[in-house]
């Protein structure tokens, strides 16, 4: 099991050596379709950002996660499984001061007409999400979310997403078992083929937003600061915390004790009827 201030870490456990891989944003090397991290060696887990996700929004700081292939399991696309599961089975609280980043300066990455930024903030982390797309079923989605205060269910409940005539590349990278139904939403011209639709009506934009939680927590901290993303996803969030870091000045770390930080992203009445 993890032990306190060891952060999260995974473990191929199908390898004998080399298995140890660090969720940190250095590590990422692919962000095409999902973010992908590798260690030293070549050893890599990709699809790690909604495990990741449903870490950040339980207030997890140390994890070892023992895995026995490449890719972590997609199961519904979305990070509900990971909640209910991690809270079923139980963790740990430490007695050891959460340590955040508190954001100094506005930084800003774009490429193209796509573009991230996070400038300071008091006590918040705020992400102001917007998606454009051309089919007209996904189209112009945006949303703002306070991820200490608000209540999350939706963004975790939210799956990943593709367009019909995507399905065929998606196979051909060997990713997420070619975005069926059971694991994506997946949208052709102006129809939804999966039979029960959306589970709510920004699905889009706030998977987005899960995504985007889960990519920010390979800085290895909670953070302050207030993000605005147009058009994101996993690349622009990665090149902005490379941006960050870059600079001693752009941040400053700050331990915490967990009472004085709300940090739970579910349903409190969740938390409530299992306690």
């Amino acid at each position: 099991s993890a032990k306190p201030n060891e952060g999260i870490v995974f473990k191929r456990v199908d390898l004998k050596n080399n298995n140890f891989i660090y969720p940190n944003y250095l590590n990422v090397t692919n962000t095409s379709l999902n973010t992908t991290i590798e260690n030293e060696h070549g050893v890599k887990v990709s699809t790690i950002e909604h495990l990741m996700g449903a870490l950040f929004g339980l207030g997890i700081d140390n994890a070892l996660i023992e895995i026995d292939n490449e890719e972590v399991p997609i199961l519904d696309g979305s990070a509900k499984n990971f909640i209910e599961k991690i809270i079923s089975s139980g963790f740990d609280i430490s007695e050891e001061p959460i340590k955040i980043i508190k954001i100094n300066k506005k930084i800003e990455y774009s490429d193209g007409k796509r573009f991230i930024s996070i400038e300071p903030s008091k006590l918040s982390l705020d992400i102001d999400f917007e998606l454009r797309f051309k089919n007209e079923i996904i189209g112009n989605q945006r949303n703002k979310v306070k991820v200490y205060e608000d209540d999350l269910t939706d963004v975790y409940n939210s799956r990943t997403f593709c367009l019909f005539e995507d399905i065929e590349f998606i196979k051909k990278n060997g990713l997420a078992k070619g975005g069926s139904l059971d694991n994506a939403i997946v949208v052709k011209d102006k129809e939804i083929l999966n039979k029960d639709g959306l589970r709510n009506d920004k699905e889009f934009v706030n998977h987005k937003i899960l995504d985007c939680i889960g990519d920010l927590y390979t800085s290895g901290y909670r953070i302050i600061g207030n993000v605005l993303c147009s058009q994101g996803g996993h690349y622009l969030t990665n090149q902005l915390l490379r941006k960050v870091f870059v600079d001693k000045n752009n941040f400053s770390i700050i331990e915490i004790r967990e009472k004085n930080l709300p940090h739970t992203l579910i349903n409190r009445n969740l938390l409530r009827s299992i306690a």
